[in-house]
C-alpha cells in the first residue's frame, strides 16, 4: 500500500473526510468530524489507526511493524510502519476496523446522517 492507495480506500468509506488540522504534512481522515486514520506525508510511510486497548497490545504482540501510537493516546492508538512486512488485506481490514469503532462511538443521530 503507499500513500495514493491509502487515500482512496479511506475516501470510499461513508462520510469520511481529509483534511490537514495540525500542519501542512499530516494528512487526518475523518468520519463525522472524529478521526480515524491519519499519516505523515514527509516522513518515513506509516499510519495510526485507533482500535481496542486490548487489540492494540495483541496487535504490538504480533507485528513489529505495529507499535504505541506515536503523539496519540497510546491505550487507544497503534501507529504502523508500512514497510512491506503487513498485507494490504489485513491493512484494510485495520482501517475498516478503526472506521467502525469511531462510528460505534458517534450519536445516534451522527450514525443515522452516515
Amino acid at each position: 500500500m503507499n500513500i495514493e492507495e491509502l487515500r482512496d480506500y479511506c475516501l470510499t468509506m461513508k462520510g469520511v473526510t481529509e483534511s490537514f488540522p495540525f500542519d501542512e504534512t499530516t494528512l487526518v481522515f475523518k468520519v463525522a468530524g472524529k478521526m480515524f486514520c491519519l499519516t505523515d506525508l514527509e516522513d518515513s510511510f506509516g499510519i495510526n489507526i485507533k482500535n481496542s486497548p486490548e487489540k492494540n497490545i495483541e496487535l504490538r504482540e504480533q507485528y513489529n511493524a505495529v507499535k504505541p501510537g506515536f503523539h496519540m493516546s497510546k491505550k487507544h492508538w497503534n501507529s504502523v510502519d508500512i514497510d512491506g512486512s503487513i498485507s494490504d488485506e489485513l491493512l484494510k481490514q485495520w482501517l475498516n476496523e478503526s472506521y467502525e469503532l469511531v462510528v460505534k462511538g458517534l450519536t445516534k443521530k451522527q450514525r443515522e446522517e452516515l
